[in-house]
């Protein structure tokens, strides 16, 4: 059972936080506030995608994390899928957003498969709220000329060969699944 006294410390500090209550995506459509989410973290999976990109030499693009969950972790690309959103523009908006690359369509990639994950935080840290996460994940091939890289979402960027991915510690599990 939740801690719902953690859950109302977070209402105030959400209403005292950067982002207003009534939030509005780029594209005019609103958002939710941060307890809002929070709440919706609490109760329902997230649907988001993930992108297993990978260059003409084997490698695969990770980014170290600046954000809950598994922050300060690398992971592979992917952003949560907005309501209203059809698979196809969540594909290019994610891809645009996380790796700075614009116009990259879905049938360009290739489907992966679904995966879940499950993180013992949430984007926040308020105690007691896992984050639970249906992942789609796409395979995509980028040249190694692309400029890749949002160093607001992640702090660093590395081409890693699969068999790297699997031996490093410091690459998040769920990430790990991708390469097994």
């Amino acid at each position: 059972m939740t801690d719902l006294s953690s859950f109302s410390s977070v209402a105030a500090t959400a209403q005292q936080a950067e982002h207003p209550r009534k939030a509005h995506s780029p594209n005019g459509s609103a958002v939710l506030d941060q307890v809002d989410f929070l709440d919706v973290i609490r109760l329902t999976p997230l649907v988001s995608i993930d992108l297993i990109v990978s260059d003409g030499n084997r490698r695969v693009l990770l980014g170290q994390r600046r954000n809950r969950p598994a922050q300060d972790t690398w992971f592979v690309p992917g952003g949560r899928i907005r309501k209203g959103e059809t698979l196809d523009t969540a594909f290019t908006r994610v891809v645009r957003d996380e790796l700075g690359i614009a116009s990259v369509q879905r049938s360009s990639s290739r489907f992966f498969g679904v995966f879940e994950h499950y993180y013992d935080d949430n984007f926040c840290g308020v105690q007691g709220i896992s984050t639970h996460y249906v992942a789609l994940a796409y395979s995509i091939m980028l040249s190694g000329s692309v400029p890749i890289g949002r160093f607001d979402q992640h702090s660093d960027y590395a081409w890693l060969m699969p068999a790297e991915v699997l031996a490093r510690d410091d690459v998040h599990p769920n990430a790990k699944a991708y390469f097994r």
